[in-house]
C-alpha cells in the first residue's frame, strides 16, 4: 500500500524537510529542501515562536510544490545536553518451554525505561534506550539477535538509557500543535543517522560516527553492532563561521558563504589556492582577505573540534575497538581537507558518511549530501516502524454527467511560417492549406440557463475551455 512520510531535521542553521513515497520496501524521495532556521541553538529550541515561523514557511513551500497537505511529520530530538546512564530490567517467564520472542525483548526495554528513576523528572525525559546485552539461565552477554529464540525461565537485560531536557521536547510539541501538524514520532537522531550511513560490517567491527552539525557535534561509538557510547560537543560548523565573521569584520551570512566557497583546513595543503586574495566590496577602500588567512582561522577551530572528538573516544574506553576507523557526517563534513585533518590528528582511517543507497530520488543531488543524513534516516526509520500516511491529497471533483453539455469545436490548422523566403532555396515552396477538423467535446453546463445566449461572456469562456480540451486531446 502506497503512503507518504515527511521528516524534518531541526538544525541550528537549517531545516531539512524531506517527503518520501513509500510502497512496501520501496522508498522514493520526492522532495528535499534545506531552508535557513531560526530560534534554535546547539540543536535546542530557544525561541519556539521564531522557529515556528520559519517552519511554517518551509512546510507551505513543500505543500505548494507537491500539491499536498502535510498532516504529520517525524522529527529528531535534540542531540546536545544528553546524559547516558545504565539501566537493568528483569522478567520471570511463566512458560520457560516457549521461545523468547522479540516482543518480550521490547517489553523488557519498556520496563527499563519506565522503572529507571530520573534524577529530576520535572526537567528530564527519556530519549531512548539501546540494549547492550542479555542474560538467560545458562548464558550471559548475549545480543538481541542471539537471545530471541532461546529457552529460559528468566530474561535480564542491560541498557544504555539516554536522558534529555523535558523543556526541549515540550517546545517541539508546542510548535507543531500550533501548526495543527501531529508528531508521528520523535527519533533519537544518533542511532537513526548511524543506520543510514554505516555498514553492518563497520558497526560490528567497531566504528566512531562523528556528526558535525552547525551547533553541536556528536560522537557515537558502535561495536558488536550496538551503540556502546554517546557524547555531544556543544559547538560545530557555526563556531567556524563565527570565527571568520569576527576576524574579517563581516556579516554572518557573508562569512558562511566564504566558508562554503573558499573554506578549508590545513592551510599548508592549499597549493595555488593559498595565493588567491578575496576582495570584499562592502567598505571603502575595499577589504582584501587572503584565502590562506581564512584557512588558518578555520584550521584552529577545526582542530579544537577534533581534539574534543578524540577526547570522548578515549573517554569511552573503546579506542582500541574502533577497527573500522572514524566516519564523518553532517554539514561540517563537507569542509575541504577536514577528513585529512582528522586522519592526521587521530591516526585512524577516516571517510565521509553519505546516505547509503537504500532509496531512490526524483529530486536534486542535495538529498545524497552529508547534511541530508538525518532527514533521510528518519524517513527510513519511519518506514521500518510502519508509521501511517503523513499527508492528504486534494480530492478530484468530478462534474456529474447531467451537468455536462456537448459542443462542436472546429480547429483550423494555421499556416506554417518559414525562416527563409522560398527563393533563397532556388525553388518554390508550396504553403500548406488550412485544415478544418470538427470534434464533439463535453464541458460544464452554464449555471442558470440551458441556452448560451443569456450569458454570452460566460459562454465565450466555455468555448475557450473547450478549445483547450480539444487541443490537448489532439496532442495526445
Amino acid at each position: 500500500m502506497e503512503k507518504y512520510i515527511a521528516s524534518i531535521d531541526l538544525g541550528s542553521s537549517k531545516f531539512g524537510l524531506c517527503v518520501a513515497r513509500v510502497n512496501g520496501e520501496d522508498v522514493q524521495i520526492v522532495y528535499y529542501k534545506e531552508t535557513p532556521s531560526d530560534g534554535i541553538r546547539a540543536s535546542l529550541i530557544t525561541n519556539p515562536m521564531k522557529a515556528s515561523m520559519r517552519l511554517q514557511e518551509a512546510i507551505k513551500e513543500a505543500e505548494k510544490e507537491l500539491m499536498i497537505q502535510i498532516l504529520q511529520v517525524v522529527v529528531g530530538m535534540p542531540r546536545s545536553e544528553v546524559a547516558q546512564v545504565t539501566a537493568q530490567a528483569r522478567i520471570d517467564r511463566s512458560n520457560p518451554d516457549e521461545y523468547i520472542s522479540a516482543e518480550e525483548v521490547q517489553t523488557l526495554k519498556s520496563i527499563a525505561l519506565e522503572t529507571y528513576p530520573l534524577p529530576n523528572p520535572d526537567k528530564q525525559i527519556m530519549l531512548g534506550a539501546v540494549a547492550q546485552s542479555f542474560s538467560i539461565d545458562d548464558e550471559i552477554q548475549l545480543v538481541e539477535s542471539e537471545v530471541v529464540g532461546t529457552l529460559s525461565s528468566s530474561l535480564e537485560g542491560n541498557f544504555k538509557v539516554f536522558i534529555g531536557s523535558r523543556s526541549a521536547t515540550a517546545a517541539l510539541d508546542k510548535i507543531f500543535n500550533g501548526m495543527n501538524i501531529a508528531l508521528a514520532k520523535k527519533y533519537f537522531l544518533p542511532d537513526v543517522v548511524a543506520r543510514t550511513v554505516l555498514t553492518e560490517d563497520e558497526m560490528t567491527s567497531g566504528v566512531a560516527l562523528v556528526d558535525i552539525g552547525a551547533g553541536v557535534t556528536s560522537v557515537s561509538i558502535y561495536y558488536g553492532g550496538i551503540m556502546r557510547y554517546y557524547a555531544s560537543i556543544p559547538f560545530g560548523g557555526k563556531a567556524i563561521t563565527g570565527d571568520i565573521r569576527t576576524e574579517c569584520s563581516i556579516s554572518d551570512d557573508l562569512a558562511e558563504k566564504i566558508k562554503k566557497r573558499f573554506g578549508a583546513c590545513l592551510p599548508g595543503k592549499l597549493a595555488s589556492l593559498s595565493e588567491k586574495v578575496l576582495q570584499i566590496r562592502l567598505t571603502e577602500p575595499y577589504k582584501e582577505v587572503p584565502v590562506r588567512y581564512i584557512s588558518e582561522i578555520i584550521d584552529c577551530r577545526a582542530r579544537e573540534i577534533v581534539d574534543a572528538m578524540l577526547y570522548y573516544i578515549q573517554e569511552s574506553g573503546l579506542p582500541n575497538a574502533i577497527r573500522s576507523g572514524i566516519v564523518i557526517t553532517g554539514g561540517g563534513a563537507e569542509l575541504a581537507n577536514f577528513v585529512s585533518l582528522v586522519k592526521e590528528m587521530s591516526g585512524y582511517e577516516v571517510r565521509k558518511g553519505y546516505p547509503r543507497f537504500m532509496f531512490s530520488a526524483s529530486v536534486g543531488s542535495g538529498v545524497y549530501s552529508t547534511s541530508a543524513t538525518a532527514a533521510i534516516g528518519m524517513i527510513l526509520a519511519a518506514k521500518d516502524d510502519n508509521l501511517p500516511d503523513c499527508i492528504s491529497m486534494p480530492e478530484k471533483k468530478e462534474v456529474p454527467e447531467e451537468e455536462m453539455i456537448e459542443l462542436d469545436v472546429t480547429d483550423e490548422t494555421p499556416e506554417r511560417e518559414t525562416l527563409f523566403a522560398p527563393e533563397e532555396f532556388g525553388d518554390v515552396v508550396e504553403k500548406p492549406k488550412k485544415e478544418k477538423r470538427t470534434k464533439k467535446v463535453k464541458v460544464p453546463k452554464p449555471k442558470g440557463s440551458d441556452k448560451p445566449g443569456f450569458f454570452s461572456v460566460f459562454w465565450n469562456t466555455i468555448e475557450d475551455t473547450a478549445l483547450k480540451i480539444y487541443d490537448k486531446a489532439n496532442e495526445e
